[in-house]
């Protein structure tokens, strides 16, 4: 998790929401990825998905069976079953987030039928840390009136 916190200061040092995310394999990090939505003008720019493409292209398969998504914020729906359909074998998260969070808090994407994949989600790995980098990035953009 410290090494997908690291990804979400780099994200918070180009301006981007604070989410960092890397994938671990057999004690390795395969994969890093971090918010990248404004600075590419890309709404597939989330953290998760460039970990995973990362990590699929440094292994040379699109399987990932055998590794673990860490992500500085709970996965929404598009990238949940982005996890779901690279065979992830557990997403663990730090913040959850209760506006579109699908690992759990909002939805269940990870859950749902008729998935032929089953993966294990740990949440509230380093939440404290997580969740105060994200406040910090939304009281500057939205200070109160």
């Amino acid at each position: 998790m410290r090494v997908a916190l690291d990804q979400a200061r780099l994200a918070l040092d180009g301006g981007e929401v604070p989410v960092g995310a890397a994938i671990a394999c057999a004690g390795e990090i395969v994969g890093l990825g971090r918010n990248t939505r404004e600075g590419d003008a890309d709404p597939l720019g989330h953290a998760e998905l460039g970990a995973i493409r990362q990590a699929a292209s440094r292994l040379g398969r699109w399987r990932l069976t055998g590794c673990t998504l860490y992500v500085t914020l709970e996965p929404c729906p598009m990238c949940a079953a982005a996890a779901m359909q690279a065979r992830l074998d557990r997403i663990v998260f730090a913040a959850y987030d209760p506006k579109l969070g699908a690992c759990g808090s909002v939805f269940s994407v990870v859950e749902a039928r008729p998935w032929n994949h089953r993966l294990e989600v740990i949440g509230g790995i380093c939440e404290e840390e997580s969740a105060q980098l994200l406040k910090g990035f939304f009281a500057q953009r939205r200070p109160c009136s």
